[in-house]
């Protein structure tokens, strides 16, 4: 039996075509193996959002490449979709765009019956494969489930709706059929996502859907919880909030990428936010949900950012007080209009101080974070197991407000802990930006 090796870059969506790409392998008869020298066929699942997963990809590629001359080597995923026409790369066995996953076997097939690069970029109204995944890659007892793919705020500085396409909901029956094959599997910690949860089902109608099918999801019985990954926060769902705060099932965990506050810079991104709305948002979800967690992205150095426009983003996030939060530096992506708004001589030196910037906000914020966790100290809560630690009686997990690969961990004394496990933990520390927790035997 052949064997399929597949290397997954970038985000959570990403993943989930890994995962999707696996899964339809499987269905033509590979068996998938972690030990890529084992593979046939090695699959690079690119990224190709900013400059800097670009170059990982393209490095990424190489690497196996180079390591494993005798394999078939085929480079999948975003970049191959962005730069399809123009991407030369004979190394390359086959290159594959990512807007119509069930394609795939064709690739497969095309490998092993010509010597000939294969090529397949197909472009098709809906967009994606709805092929339930028998493969996961997340650690046990979590997966992510995707919802949407594609966006239509086209942001000025974006390049997922270029590489991406506009937003194609998924049919509501998929997606719940996706969901109960999660549950049947026994997994505890179901991540949604997409470009943007709350635009779910406005390209059937105009009206959101995202809303209603979180109720649908929560309404299904069983020993389960529900993370909502990514909510553009011009376009948020108030109703969301209440939902949340009656369904316990739905973590009230909100990511929310703000990007900015500075109400110029915001209008140059094509945002329509400001440093109030924003802060009167993360207010609206603590005043009904005390215990929200609430994580953010922001950009630096974005055309149009001044001083001026910085100062306004740290006192952003000082009054925000977030829980966690991510940052970049604008990379300056052609075929988007933000491309346009000036040239290479003046980003680079623009670059120079969003890098100073980016590390005095991300100083802020990680005492911001470090102070918000001591709050949890002394309570007690559900963590789901990822990894024991060999030869102690510890092991690392994550509560609620701990998103997968993202956020800081809950490190728990106590012994016999395997991966998948989920238990109850009494917080006893905050560790820098991690808890330390003591297991209690029920």
């Amino acid at each position: 039996m052949k064997k399929i090796f597949i290397e997954s870059l970038g985000c959570a969506k990403n993943q989930v075509d890994s995962e999707t790409l696996l899964s339809l392998a499987e269905g033509e008869g590979y068996s998938v193996t972690s030990v890529p020298s084992e593979a046939d066929v090695i699959v690079i699942n690119t990224c190709g959002f900013i400059e800097s997963a670009k170059e990982e990809s393209v490095n990424t590629f190489f690497q196996y490449r180079n390591a494993f001359p005798e394999r078939k080597v085929v480079l999948a995923g975003c970049l191959a979709q962005r730069y399809f026409d123009e991407l030369e790369l004979p190394e390359a066995d086959a290159i594959f765009g990512n807007h119509d996953l069930s394609f795939f076997p064709q690739v497969l097939k095309g490998l092993e019956s010509s010597a000939e690069q294969v090529r397949l970029c197909p472009e098709t109204d809906t967009g994606r494969s709805d092929c339930l995944r028998t493969r996961f890659l997340s650690r046990k007892n979590s997966a992510y489930l995707k919802i949407s793919e594609g966006c239509n705020h086209r942001c000025n500085y974006c390049a997922i709706p270029v590489i991406r396409g506009p937003l194609v909901s998924r049919k509501e029956e998929d997606v719940l059929a996706d969901f109960r094959s999660l549950l049947d599997r026994g997994i505890y910690e179901i991540n949604i996502v997409a470009q943007d949860l709350g635009a779910y089902g406005t390209d059937w109608d105009g009206k959101e859907h995202f809303t209603a099918l979180m109720q649908k999801l929560a309404s299904f019985e069983g020993n389960f919880v529900l993370r909502m990954l990514y909510i553009h926060p011009d376009t948020f769902p108030m109703d969301l909030i209440e939902t949340v705060r009656n369904n316990p099932k739905i973590l009230p965990y909100f990511d929310i990428p703000f990007q900015h506050s500075d109400e110029r810079v915001l209008r140059l991104m094509k945002r329509t936010g400001s440093r109030e709305k924003y802060v009167a948002l993360v207010n609206a979800i603590r005043d009904r949900l005390p215990d929200a967690v609430i994580r953010s992205t922001l950009m630096l150095g974005h055309p149009g950012e001044d001083r001026a426009a910085y100062e306004d983003l740290k006192k952003f996030v000082r009054e925000a007080q977030l829980d966690w939060m991510g940052s970049f530096t604008y990379s300056r992506e052609e075929d988007t209009p933000s491309y346009d708004m000036r040239g290479e001589d003046e980003h680079n030196q623009a670059h120079k101080s969003a890098v100073r910037w980016q590390r005095e906000i991300e100083k802020i914020q990680s005492e911001i974070s470090s102070k918000r966790l001591e709050r949890f100290i002394g309570r007690t809560f559900t963590a789901l197991v990822e990894e024991p630690v060999k030869n102690e009686d510890l092991a690392i997990a994550r509560i609620y407000s701990q998103a997968p690969d993202v956020d800081g961990l809950t490190v728990i004394m106590g012994e016999g802990l395997r991966e998948g496990d989920v238990v109850k933990v009494g917080i006893r520390a905050v560790r820098g930006l991690d808890l330390e927790a003591v297991l209690i035997n029920e």
